[in-house]
């Protein structure tokens, strides 16, 4: 009991960690319309949000391994699935870390075109930042949600929370993939009132689950209600 109790204080920090991060990881600099003559000037920007983003991938990742042995007593399949999925958001993640740096090549070279001849600079760069879009905000919101909806459905069934709280999370997951295909779909763009609105009850869900998680943890009656005491599942 010691060992899931301390598993759920490192998950919840985690998601705290992660959610500092992703803050963090926002450059500004790349939503402006003249972004390519600003990055020279704001290379610490870029360079701090590649940083964070990369520390991002250890805390989603930590945050599965750090459960999964908790959540595979009470269902392996759907405790495999969101781990995987956590593994695909990672993978994704790191094509988003690398592609900020790209960013600096293109920036400098931009400034040594000079005036003429910049204007396949600007469409690669139109490109480029397109690309880091649907790779952070649809290919890895689509991974996390796959596999966060897996883990609520585990934590509904087993009332490891109060299920007001994971139906709070599915409910959340719902429209953070909702979010995402707008944007795949160009209805609409990542900094803009909707897309951060229809993210906003994820978010608050996170926060939330992340200290239930280092206050009280996973409800020790159902950690081992769906066992026998030969260590068999009912």
């Amino acid at each position: 009991m010691k060992t899931s109790r301390r598993a759920t204080k490192i998950a919840g920090t985690l998601i705290i960690v992660g959610m500092i991060a992703g803050a963090l990881s926002v450059v500004p600099v790349l939503e402006e319309p003249n972004y390519l003559n600003l990055i020279p000037a704001h290379k610490t920007q870029i360079l701090v949000g590649a940083v964070c983003q990369f520390l991002m991938i250890p805390a989603y990742i930590g945050f599965a391994l750090y459960l999964y042995p908790i959540l595979r007593m009470e269902n392996e399949a759907l405790s495999l699935g969101f781990l995987g999925f956590r593994l695909v958001a990672a993978t994704f993640h790191f094509m988003g870390v690398i592609f900020l740096p790209l960013f600096l090549v293109l920036g400098q070279e931009y400034a040594q075109a000079g005036t003429s001849g910049t204007s396949h600079l600007e469409t690669l760069g139109e490109l480029l930042r397109t690309a880091r879009d649907l790779v952070n905000h649809v290919a890895v919101i689509i991974s996390l949600s796959l596999g966060d909806f897996l883990f609520f459905c585990i934590l509904y069934r087993s009332r490891l929370i109060p299920r007001r709280l994971s139906v709070w999370g599915i409910t959340g997951v719902g429209l953070a993939t909702l979010a995402s295909f707008l944007v795949l779909l160009r209805l609409t763009d990542v900094v803009t009132p909707l897309y951060l609105a229809i993210n906003a009850p994820l978010a608050l869900q996170s926060l939330v689950l992340a200290m239930w998680l280092i206050t009280k943890g996973f409800g020790t009656k159902t950690l081992t209600r769906g066992h026998r005491h030969d260590g068999r599942r009912d």
